[in-house]
């Protein structure tokens, strides 16, 4: 015998999605463009996988990522992180508090003495 269920307890049970939303977008392509106008970067990639979406960052569209902005949502709450790799280098609740962190100037840092 088939077993109804209304729309909103699928809704529920379901995980939160993460997307980033027009503003975000905005502000991620607008920092993006400007690096990309210097040369510095050449791709970019948006994932969403969950209660996770991140803008990846390529200095080459074969490399690893050189930077990635996770949105993370932990209900009506978000978290924006910056990485570089594996390491964190900036986390805040606002979009735009994560994004000055490219308004200096970047370099790499080698961590080999």
């Amino acid at each position: 015998m088939t077993q109804m269920h209304t729309h909103a307890s699928f809704k529920n049970k379901k995980t939160q999605s993460a997307f980033f939303d027009r503003q975000e977008l905005r502000q991620l392509l607008d920092v993006y463009s400007r690096r990309v106008a210097t040369g510095e970067w050449k791709d970019y990639a948006i994932d969403h996988q969950g209660p996770v979406a991140t803008f990846s960052i390529f200095r080459n569209t074969f490399d690893t990522p050189l930077f990635a902005i996770a949105k993370r949502t932990n209900g009506s709450k978000c978290d924006y992180i910056v990485f570089n790799g594996y390491e964190k280098i900036k986390q805040a609740a606002t979009i735009q508090e994560v994004l000055k962190i490219f308004n200096r100037p970047l370099r790499l840092v080698s961590s080999k003495h």
